[in-house]
């Protein structure tokens, strides 16, 4: 992808799956890597090192740096903002990928569990946005935002209430942003993968008879991959996407198309 060799980006919840992908990518890409993880530092640490593997296998020498940081809580985004910031002088490239889920009949949610998914999936993508916001601002540079969003962005979700309202307020968010500092340079888009073979679907991917039945639902037959959601990642904050902002890219298989329409079956 254009533009990418030199730059330097922070992946949030790169641990495992998308996240991971993503960081493995934009290395594989030339880019510095911040790797933000919370509670999994083994995970981190392996994003590290098939990061640093893929840069070099495609002939990029690249920095990585591993932050610690629950991006539910204020002060250590800005710890994760400025580690970043001091150890290379800032950054071009921000990936709202953390996120978490709860199940639960929505009548039944409790507040607790409702702020923590809240906190998490919007609430600490916003903050991370606003602070490389104030980065790209200050740096005087151009800025890519990424939120990992989901096709339930516009896709109800019973029994995972508070995960569909962070996802469909992290859309408007996108948009938001996207607007209003679109003349400084910064551009904010979204991907919203569809389902994907990651930890956070361990109860199905692993499961064959449960993944038959997820796939049936998927017009092309089959999940994601996070390989998949990484490849267009890249090319959002790559040059090649230089005049996209304000975007949802729904990676789905075709979800997002009513599956169940296949076949007609109303007039």
């Amino acid at each position: 992808m254009k533009g990418l060799k030199g730059k330097a980006a922070i992946v949030t919840g790169a641990s495992s799956g998308i996240g991971q992908a993503i960081a493995i990518r934009l290395a594989e890409e030339g880019c510095h890597v911040a790797i933000n993880y919370r509670g999994d530092l083994e995970g981190a640490k392996s994003t590290e090192t098939d990061a640093q593997q893929a840069a070099k296998a495609n002939g990029h020498e690249v920095k990585t740096l591993i932050v610690q940081a629950d991006v539910s809580k204020e002060d250590n985004i800005q710890a994760l903002m400025s580690k970043t910031t001091e150890a290379w002088g800032g950054f071009d490239i921000l990936v709202n990928n953390a996120g978490i889920q709860t199940e639960e009949e929505s009548h039944k949610v409790s507040t607790d569990a409702f702020d923590k998914v809240i906190g998490v999936n919007l609430r600490g993508a916003y903050l991370c946005a606003r602070e490389a916001v104030q980065q790209f601002l200050k740096q005087q540079k151009q800025g890519s935002i990424i939120n990992v969003s989901s096709v339930h962005e516009i896709i109800p979700r019973p029994l995972y209430v508070s995960y569909s309202i962070s996802k469909g307020g992290m859309g408007n968010m996108t948009r938001t942003l996207a607007l209003e500092y679109a003349r400084s340079g910064i551009r904010v888009n979204a991907i919203a993968p569809g389902a994907t073979e990651t930890p956070i679907n361990s109860d199905w991917v692993d499961d064959p008879k449960k993944e038959a039945e997820v796939n049936s639902h998927i017009p092309m037959g089959r999940p994601g991959t996070p390989e998949e959601m990484a490849a267009a990642t890249a090319f959002l904050v790559s040059d090649e996407a230089a005049y996209i902002t304000g975007q949802t890219l729904y990676i789905d298989g075709g979800l997002t198309l009513y599956a169940d329409f296949r076949e007609p079956w109303s007039a």
